[in-house]
């Protein structure tokens, strides 16, 4: 999942910066939105952890143990929670590709920066080419959605932290560093 360090970097800023803003809607929401909020700030943070570049700190090999539990504990939360619908089912399968670059990355042949050479491949690529093509058409699907909200004539601006645009941009900032986690698989 490691390549070049400035994309590490990049995808460490993005994520990490997507889980603090979720944190901070987090506290300004709530009910269902504050448990979405939450369930974003959880995968922001792991995104950004896992998007740690291995010259900082090189992971342990139980690290990838602890993604793949954390993330499935997620997994199981979300799973819980799909029958609201909507955003709960991107949530599964979200934490679900998580677990699985991280047992990817657990792999010592394929993973943990072993087997990233010329012309090794890391995963199933079956399943990796499904979470692309899901994240791709996510990716499209939110990028449209981004048209700028009015506020109503004489009514108070809405809060920085709740308007639904951000929400979205956080989103589709979460569903490219996914996208580019998962190429680099």
């Amino acid at each position: 999942m490691h390549g070049p360090a400035l994309s590490a970097w990049l995808l460490l800023t993005l994520c990490g910066a997507s889980g603090v803003y979720c944190l901070l809607r987090m506290s300004r929401c709530a009910g269902e939105e504050r448990r979405t909020a939450g369930s974003e700030a959880v995968m922001g943070f792991g995104m950004a952890a896992m998007a740690l570049p291995p010259a900082v700190l090189t992971p342990p090999s139980w690290s990838w143990a602890v993604y793949a539990a954390v993330f499935g504990a997620a997994a199981l939360h979300a799973l819980s929670t799909v029958r609201r619908g909507g955003h709960h089912l991107h949530h599964l399968l979200g934490s679900l590709a998580m677990v699985y670059m991280a047992l990817v990355m657990a792999t010592p042949a394929q993973g943990a920066h072993g087997g990233h050479g010329a012309g090794a491949t890391a995963g199933v690529p079956l399943v990796t080419g499904a979470l692309l093509a899901y994240y791709v058409v996510y990716v499209l699907r939110t990028g449209t959605r981004l048209v700028p909200v009015a506020v109503p004539a004489g009514g108070p601006p809405t809060a920085w932290a709740t308007r639904p645009e951000f929400a979205l941009v956080c989103r589709l900032s979460m569903a490219l560093a996914m996208l580019a986690m998962l190429v680099t698989l």
